[in-house]
């Protein structure tokens, strides 16, 4: 099975950018990672047919109860998805980087600090997909057969 997840974060009302990536991208599962939650309740009423998975981030204002971590398998993958801000990944992305490997995950996913970062450590993959709403990036997690690629890429100006 392949699955393609598109990873989206801190859109902060950029909906142009990330409706290009879903259209450029076509992918299985979108991931947004906080930082204007309410866009990707926009994006997951305009594409109701691609699944959707999001946490809150600093900025937003969650529901009551609402998972500011998830952790999820797809596709055979364990994933830690986070804002990052829990974790101060503005500082050091070393918390974060130890909450995933505690938790048995293959991937971590995370934000807030607007700046892109793609590295495979020992079996963990780390991947913040930067700001689509400023930088316009976007993350990409490829899964076949258990096995991962991540990496990123970006809307171009006139896209």
């Amino acid at each position: 099975m392949k699955l393609k997840l598109l990873v989206l974060s801190d859109s902060h009302g950029s909906m142009r950018v990330m409706e290009e990536a879903v259209m450029t991208e076509r992918p299985d599962l979108i991931v947004h990672l906080g930082d204007r939650i309410r866009d990707a309740e926009r994006l997951g009423e305009m594409f109701p047919q691609i699944p959707m998975l999001g946490v809150p981030g600093n900025c937003d204002y969650p529901a009551p109860g609402a998972e500011l971590t998830l952790l999820r398998s797809i596709g055979g993958v364990t994933i830690l998805m986070t804002h990052g801000h829990l974790y101060h990944v503005k500082q050091s992305l070393l918390a974060a980087e130890l909450a995933a490997r505690e938790a048995g995950a293959q991937v971590l996913l995370f934000g807030h600090t607007h700046r892109t970062y793609c590295l495979e450590r020992d079996g963990l993959w780390m991947l913040n997909p930067g700001s689509c709403g400023y930088s316009r990036s976007y993350g990409l997690v490829n899964i076949e057969g258990g096995r991962t690629v991540c990496r990123l890429a970006e809307i171009q100006d006139g896209g």
